[in-house]
């Protein structure tokens, strides 16, 4: 059997982004590498990265399990809530 990539696992879940209203805030600016590394390594969904002196987020993957809310302990996230109903992720098992 083979074994199933983090894209595997994530295609089988459907996402109703809500393309307005990011449900997730990142502070762009903040430049603590080691902070910084902590959440590109906690997220699930490997949705955060560092590029060009910035901390990149795409939130319209978020399994809103809100990892990245506890790790970053108010410096590298803004703000964080779940997206408004009906949006967000709805699981699916393959």
């Amino acid at each position: 059997m083979a074994k199933m990539t983090l894209d595997d696992k994530l295609g089988v879940d459907r996402f109703k982004v809500d393309e307005h209203n990011a449900h997730i805030i990142v502070d762009e600016t903040y430049n603590n590498i080691d902070e910084i590394n902590r959440l590109i390594m906690a997220c699930p969904a490997g949705l955060y990265s560092y590029n060009d002196g910035k901390v990149d987020f795409n939130y319209e993957g978020c399994l809103e399990c809100g990892t990245c809310r506890v790790v970053s302990l108010g410096k590298v996230i803004k703000s964080w809530s779940y997206p408004r109903g009906p949006l967000g992720v709805e699981y699916h098992h393959g």
